[in-house]
């Protein structure tokens, strides 16, 4: 069983389902000749040709907007946003009419697409590339929103999103690209959308994350080494709702760590369906770790903005020492 990054995982992915159906195409900047900016689609426009990994202009709307026709015409998408950031101009096409398809028609049609993005910081990248915007999209109707932490949840997830019979957002983030390793089993497998991952098991505290924050909760759990249940929601929406409120029944304290600005992110959502569903189960007030309600910072103060280890490890000991 060979060892991937995200990247090789991700694009092992594409081409498998691109050798199983003739009706999956990509496309998007620069994902044909150069491979994509971070190299996911390298050698697929070798393998099935122009006609099948298409170089579109800088136009995020277009992108959007061709795949829409596309998966409307009965093709199968895979439309790639170069950076998270850019996918405000393609808004439009995504809220407005993408997610919209299904329920305009009243079933007549449907837009099986999945649109790709690198999303988040910790790169010294440029303003508009480090933007962590997956609330925007888990608050439209008729979205699928997906985001691996590791390489064999990302090559399954693609799979299991380019078989979705609706519109998926798919956000890589970028900082795990090539930072980590794993055996990816070389043969085709899925993983479901909408069931998360448990990583670790445990009885004193739920730990919540998703996407690159997930590798800085396991390294705060290494420093202070506390009994806790470490949750990798995988799919953003829709949410494994029964994965997160039965972790919290057991364990009665909670920390959710985000990489997104405080402000109406994930975060507070999940805060409220444990409110909902397990409120008098708690123990202790529920931590939220997470940016800051600014625009990111350029990569001289970035460390600054996003969750690190001990802001995490402090938010866990806080939780864990309320009487």
């Amino acid at each position: 069983m060979p060892k991937l990054n995200l990247v090789e995982a991700i694009s092992l992915g594409l081409s498998q389902e691109m050798e199983k159906d003739p009706d999956v195409i990509i496309l998007g900047e620069d994902v044909g000749i150069d491979g994509g900016v971070f190299r996911v689609t390298d050698g697929l426009i070798k393998k099935f040709g122009s006609k099948r990994v298409i170089d579109t202009p800088l136009a995020e709307s277009g992108i959007a907007g061709f795949a829409m026709g596309m998966a409307m015409y009965g093709l199968k998408p895979v439309a790639e946003i170069q950076f998270e950031g850019f996918t405000m101009p393609a808004l439009d096409q995504i809220i407005s009419h993408i997610s919209r398809m299904r329920n305009r028609s009243r079933g007549r049609y449907t837009c099986p697409l999945v649109i790709r993005s690198p999303i988040g910081g910790m790169v010294k990248a440029l303003e508009h590339h480090s933007d962590s915007p997956e609330a925007y999209f888990i608050h439209t109707p008729g979205l699928k929103v997906v985001m691996p932490s590791t390489p064999k949840d990302a090559k399954g997830l693609i799979v299991s999103s380019i078989r979705d019979p609706d519109p998926v957002i798919f956000f890589e983030p970028k900082r795990v690209y090539r930072a980590i390793k794993e055996e990816v089993p070389e043969n085709e497998y899925t993983i479901e959308i909408g069931k998360a991952n448990i990583i670790k098991e445990g009885d004193q505290i739920t730990i919540i994350s998703w996407g690159a924050m997930v590798r800085e909760c396991e390294k705060a759990l290494e420093k202070i080494k506390v009994d806790a249940e470490l949750i990798d929601l995988r799919t953003l929406k829709p949410l494994d709702t029964k994965t997160i409120i039965n972790s919290v029944k057991k364990t009665g304290r909670v920390v959710i760590v985000q990489e997104a600005q405080r402000t109406l992110g994930l975060a507070s959502e999940i805060i409220a369906l444990i409110n909902d569903y397990a409120l008098v189960d708690l123990e202790a007030p529920i931590e939220r770790i997470t940016g800051f309600d600014t625009v990111v910072p350029l990569f001289k103060l970035e460390s600054y903005y996003n969750p690190s280890v001990e802001r995490i490890a402090h938010g866990i000991k806080k939780v864990l020492e309320f009487k």
